[in-house]
Order: C-alpha cells, then sequence, then structure tokens
C-alpha cells in the first residue's frame, strides 16, 4: 500500500486483502494498480465494495488489456450490462509500458518476466517494487535505476521456474544497488524468518506483515 498526501493506492488484491485493510484499519481507497493476473494476486478484488459505498465513487483499477480480461473473466458481474445493486463499481485504466499517475502518484512501468508470463513492477519516487519474476530485462534495469527502496521476491533458497531464489535475489540487488532492500513473496521453504535475517547484509532485510517506511 503506497499513501501520499491522504491518497491510497494498492498494488493488488490479494485473497487476504479484506483482512489486511481492516487489520491496519485503512478507511481510504484511490486506486488498485495490478501487477499481473494470478490468481494469488487479483482474487481479493471483490471486497473493494466497502470502498465504493464509503466514498460513493468507483475505485479506479489499473492493469493492462491482459490482466482486464482476466478481471472480466473472474468478475463477470462486475461488468454485466444489467449489473445487480452492491456490486463492486470499477473504473477500468489501461497500462502498458508508459509512466502513468494513478492515486495522484506517478507509476513507471517495470517489465519483468515470471517464467513465460509479462509481469510489471513499479517504479514510484524513490521506490521500485517487483513481484514474481525470475528475470529482468536490460532495459528494465535501466528504467529501476538506483532507487532508495527496492522491494523483491525471493521465494526459496532451492531454485524455481518462475520465482528468484534468495541467491539469485542479492544479486539483483547487489546490481540495483538501493539502500535498502526488503524481500517478499518468501514462503516457508525458505526458512525461518530471523535465522534468513541473520545471514542477510545489514542493507536486505525479510519483509512482514506490517511492515511500513517512509520517502
Amino acid at each position: 500500500m503506497l499513501e501520499d498526501n491522504g491518497r491510497v493506492v494498492v498494488v493488488d488484491t490479494g485473497p487476504d486483502f479484506r483482512q489486511q485493510m481492516l487489520l491496519y484499519g485503512v478507511v481510504r481507497l484511490d486506486a488498485v494498480v495490478f501487477t499481473h493476473a494470478h490468481k494469488d494476486h487479483i482474487a481479493g478484488l471483490d471486497d473493494i465494495r466497502p470502498f465504493n459505498h464509503r466514498q460513493k465513487s468507483a475505485i479506479q483499477i489499473f492493469a493492462t488489456a491482459e490482466v482486464q480480461m482476466a478481471l472480466k473473466r473472474e468478475f463477470y458481474y462486475c461488468f454485466d450490462e444489467h449489473r445487480y445493486p452492491g456490486v463492486p463499481d470499477l473504473d477500468l485504466n489501461t497500462i502498458d509500458t508508459a509512466e502513468f499517475w494513478a492515486g495522484g502518484m506517478n507509476f513507471t512501468p517495470l517489465p519483468v518476466l515470471h517464467m513465460y508470463l509479462p509481469v510489471l513492477g513499479f517504479r514510484v519516487g524513490k521506490l521500485a517494487y517487483i513481484t514474481d519474476a525470475n528475470h529482468i530485462p536490460k532495459e528494465t534495469y535501466r528504467k529501476i535505476g538506483r532507487p532508495d527502496v527496492l522491494v523483491l521476491n525471493a521465494l526459496r533458497n532451492t531454485r524455481h521456474p518462475s520465482h528468484f531464489t534468495l541467491t539469485e535475489a542479492i544479486e539483483v540487488v547487489e546490481r540495483i544497488k538501493p539502500k535498502q532492500a526488503f524481500f517478499t513473496h518468501i514462503s516457508h521453504q525458505l526458512g525461518l524468518h530471523s535465522e534468513v535475517s541473520a545471514q542477510l547484509p545489514s542493507h536486505i532485510h525479510l519483509a512482514y506483515d506490517g511492515l511500513t517506511f517512509s520517502l
């Protein structure tokens, strides 16, 4: 979740989207930006409806044409010509690799690969966020630049067909050279949080639910 001047943008709506919003007392949502269409990144979209009710407006959705196809398939009832009252109210905005604005924030898409699937990471100010990737093209490295904070996926220690391993993620950090890096999309196969954290360089951390930082 990104917050700037009271406006809130969430990247992806996972299955526990509702739980996270309640747990951290989020009462406003200006936009949702999607990285890709895998179920663990879109499953919670239905739970934006309380924000529709509270704000009396549609929620701005930013996604590629391919991701929008998946949303229309999985949440077809949101896009019917004759919609039932109370279904999520979504305003779709198509993105690709060009910069765009969402919730008053400037997003630079960062194309990466999740095995064969194109996925978008995002550069927002001094933050670069990449999840579900195992390959970063040269042009994307150029777009990433040298952010203050890099958030990157690091699934486990052993090789995986579509995710960076811990070692591979560290290599990416060493190439980008951010001031700080946080590894996300980690699995139980990585090991205990405290034990893995103790082995990492001082500027690299394992992320956790409720982690916040300011830029």
